[in-house]
């Protein structure tokens, strides 16, 4: 039965998480309230499992660019170790690298970016029709549209 004015429930939709969709979730940075809300509609995360370490990489660096203060590093991690327990990991494999192989002569990418492709395509069963790819590097999110994506 419905509550009058509720909205009716929907069940949170799955997306692949670049490292880019997920650093501004665990620190301020101008895409924060974008990935926030995101976050909301794509509450299920499938990421890369270099993610985790891509992520810890950026606190380094906008620490040493004094963009993030020790105690919001310290923050950043806490957050990271929460998202991280929760999101699914798509594991290193034959079939990972050798789609990132095939994507870098068909995109213009960097490895470390092929490679968090080929584990979105990997995950879909390389099936992206209704799949969706969140993050915010431009090379990478046009590639993953190019794939069939929804960025």
């Amino acid at each position: 039965m419905a509550t009058r004015g509720a909205k009716p429930h929907r069940p949170p939709q799955t997306a692949f998480w670049d490292t880019s969709g997920i650093v501004p979730l665990c620190c301020f940075q101008s895409q924060t309230a974008l990935a926030r809300r995101t976050a909301r509609l794509y509450a299920r995360q499938v990421t890369w499992w270099v993610t985790a370490v891509e992520a810890v990489s950026s606190f380094g660096r906008l620490y040493r660019e004094k963009a993030l203060t020790s105690a919001g590093r310290h923050q950043a991690m806490a957050r990271l170790d929460y998202l991280r327990r929760r999101w699914h990991e798509v594991q290193p494999a034959d079939d990972v690298r050798d789609e990132a192989e095939r994507l870098l002569t068909r995109h213009p990418l960097r490895a470390g970016d092929a490679l968090q492709l080929s584990a979105a395509l990997v995950w879909c069963g390389r099936a992206t029709h209704g799949r969706h790819f969140v993050g915010a590097d431009d090379d990478l999110a046009t590639a993953a549209e190019a794939e069939g994506f929804s960025v």
